[in-house]
C-alpha cells in the first residue's frame, strides 16, 4: 500500500480555508495505517480555521504527533532525516509566496525548503483563488524548483453525492503525489 520505503510524512495546515480537504486527508492516512509516521503542524491561523470549519472532530488529530511551528529543533527541519514527503494542505499565499521566495522564518516554511532542496516530494494544496500575477508567479517558482502545486479543485466524472464523495478522489490524488499509493480514488472505467 505505501510505495516508499522511508519513514515519515509531514503535513502542514495554513490559514487558508480547505481544512475539511485537510481532514479528510488525516482520516485517509488513518485508513492506510500512517497516522504515527506523520508529522503535523499548524500555523496559528490555520489552526483557527480549523477548529471554524471542522467544529466537533477533533479526536481526528490525537493519532498523530503535532509540531510547534515555531520550533525549528525537530527531525525533519533537517535534510538529514529520514521523513521523505510534505503536503501543505490547504495552503495560503502568503506561505506559498514565503517558501516560493526562501523564507524559512517557520517550521512549515523550513520543511517546505528541506524537501525542496533534497529533492523530496512537496505537495502544495491552494485552495484560494482567483489568483493575481504574484500568485501565479509563485507557483511558477515552486513548480520549477521540483514542488508539485495541487489546486483544491474536485472533479465531476464520479457522480458525487455528497461532499465528501466529491473531495474523496481529490484526497486520493494528493497522497498519490506524496508517494502514499492507494487505489481508492483511481478512475478505473
Amino acid at each position: 500500500m505505501i510505495n516508499n520505503t522511508s519513514s515519515g510524512l509531514v503535513f502542514g495546515i495554513t490559514g487558508a480555508s480547505g481544512s475539511p480537504i485537510a481532514a479528510m486527508l488525516l482520516q485517509r492516512l488513518r485508513e492506510l495505517e500512517y497516522s504515527s509516521k506523520t508529522a503535523l503542524i499548524f500555523t496559528e491561523n490555520g489552526k483557527r480555521v480549523w477548529e471554524y470549519e471542522n467544529e466537533g472532530i477533533e479526536d481526528i488529530l490525537k493519532d498523530f504527533a503535532t509540531f510547534q511551528n515555531d520550533n525549528m529543533f525537530v527531525p525533519f527541519a533537517s535534510g538529514h532525516s529520514d521523513y521523505n514527503a510534505m503536503i501543505i494542505c490547504p495552503c495560503s499565499m502568503g506561505t506559498l509566496g514565503r517558501i516560493a521566495s526562501g523564507v524559512s522564518h517557520d517550521l512549515i516554511g523550513r520543511t517546505a525548503d528541506v524537501m525542496l532542496k533534497e529533492r523530496r516530494p512537496l505537495v502544495i494544496v491552494i485552495r484560494e483563488a482567483p489568483y493575481n500575477m504574484i500568485h501565479l508567479k509563485n507557483m511558477q517558482k515552486l513548480h520549477r524548483a521540483g514542488a508539485i502545486i495541487l489546486p483544491a479543485s474536485p472533479g465531476f466524472y464520479h457522480k458525487p453525492k455528497n461532499i465528501p464523495d466529491l473531495f474523496r478522489p481529490l484526497v486520493d490524488r494528493i497522497l498519490h503525489h506524496a508517494g502514499i499509493e492507494n487505489l481508492s480514488g483511481a478512475w478505473t472505467d
